[in-house]
């Protein structure tokens, strides 16, 4: 793997510092961490227009290739890239520049290329993925979601849940059963969904940190034009594990983790009373450390992997599983640091670090983008090569 960066990399990376410190100023605090809006509007607003700035300097897409608007820019760049900014924590993710757009370029006809990527390059339309339902989560091939053929159009009725940003996404990536008599993993067909369609409904789910970013969708007797199929009909399943593929490098977990570890450092030397309470979190503090350092070299393989032509599989999936366990404990370790005060939130005027809104957040580590069980499964199987059970 490659431990260290060529010349024009590292000098591409002081390019996206010197941008954010510029056009972030929040990834000089914690401000960003966590921002509350007061309205959705406000949230979209905010979001598409920081990704507007990151489109016009071909940023957002730069991994694409160029007849696709991108900038064909290497693995390494790109990975530097998304370090900085979850390192920031910029709001630069999009699921149409990581799901979408590459899964229109293998899959789509040419009018949906045509019609769709420019806008996702230029930051022009949010997405969410339609995916998980309340009975298809880990075996997402349970799902049920109906889809219809109606004469030009498709009708959908189900229900999907843990949609992220479904609340601010003016189109769906949608995966909808077209053949329910077919064997589970097959009769699975995508869809490409306005999601101010009529029939279309979008609950928040509020987590368990008190914000908002999860929905539950509602279809009822939705209709989606034919030419809205991504790929052939009933192979489904097979075009949505490839675009799956796409989430799992891990950097930003890293990344992130390296900011919280800092930023619990920092409060430790500025408080060193909380310190000789608890002198134990020294020895925590340095594990924590040590896992991030370990942690950015697992997904540093990984682009190492992609960068020489290979297709990282079980590699990716040790990096996510690592990452979102080792997210859950520095969580925990900035807790066993603040003790009580570390229950203080949002402003509270006693408040050192607002860390109960961390810890609550990392709950849901281990489970989102694939659970550490799918996960170590894939490490078990296609890694070690041992029998499925």
């Amino acid at each position: 793997m490659q431990f260290a960066f060529n010349a024009d990399v590292e000098e591409f990376r002081r390019e996206v510092k010197q941008f954010l410190t510029a056009e972030y100023p929040e990834c000089e605090t914690d401000a960003g961490r966590g921002r509350l809006f007061a309205s959705k509007e406000d949230e979209y607003d905010y979001t598409m227009g920081f990704q507007k700035k990151l489109a016009a300097r071909g940023w957002l897409a730069m991994a694409w290739p160029k007849e696709y608007g991108g900038g064909g820019a290497s693995h390494m760049r790109q990975l530097v890239y998304n370090e900085e900014m979850a390192y920031a924590g910029a709001p630069s993710m999009n699921m149409g520049i990581a799901w979408v757009g590459p899964s229109l370029m293998l899959y789509g006809t040419e009018a949906q290329k045509q019609r769709f990527i420019p806008r996702i390059a230029g930051a022009d339309d949010w997405w969410c993925t339609l995916y998980s339902e309340p009975g298809a989560g880990s075996d997402l091939a349970a799902m049920q979601t109906r889809a219809v053929r109606d004469g030009d159009d498709y009708v959908i009725n189900g229900q999907k849940i843990w949609t992220t940003g479904g609340h601010l996404a003016d189109w769906g990536w949608l995966a909808a059963r077209t053949d329910p008599e077919a064997p589970k993993h097959k009769g699975i067909t995508m869809f490409l969904l306005d999601m101010k369609s009529p029939g279309v409904t979008v609950r928040p789910l509020i987590n368990i940190a008190d914000r908002h970013g999860f929905n539950e969708i509602f279809f009822e007797d939705v209709r989606v034009p034919a030419t809205q199929v991504v790929g052939e009909v009933n192979r489904g399943w097979y075009h949505m594990a490839v675009a799956l593929d796409f989430e799992r490098s891990g950097i930003q977990a890293f990344a992130g983790g390296r900011r919280a570890v800092e930023r619990l450092v920092r409060v430790a030397k500025e408080r060193p009373a909380l310190v000789a309470q608890r002198p134990g979190v020294r020895t925590e503090l340095a594990e924590r450390a040590i896992e991030v350092r370990a942690g950015t070299f697992l997904a540093y393989r990984v682009a190492t992997m992609q960068a020489k032509g290979l297709l990282p599989n079980h590699e990716a999936s040790a990096s996510k599983v690592f990452g979102s366990e080792m997210s859950q404990r520095i969580a925990l370790t900035g807790m066993h640091l603040l003790g009580l005060a570390g229950q203080l939130r949002d402003g509270s005027k006693d408040e050192v670090l607002d860390q109960a809104t961390s810890y609550l957040q990392a709950a849901s580590a281990t489970i989102a983008a694939g659970t550490s069980e799918i996960q170590r499964g894939i490490i078990a199987t296609r890694g070690l090569g041992l029998p499925r059970g």
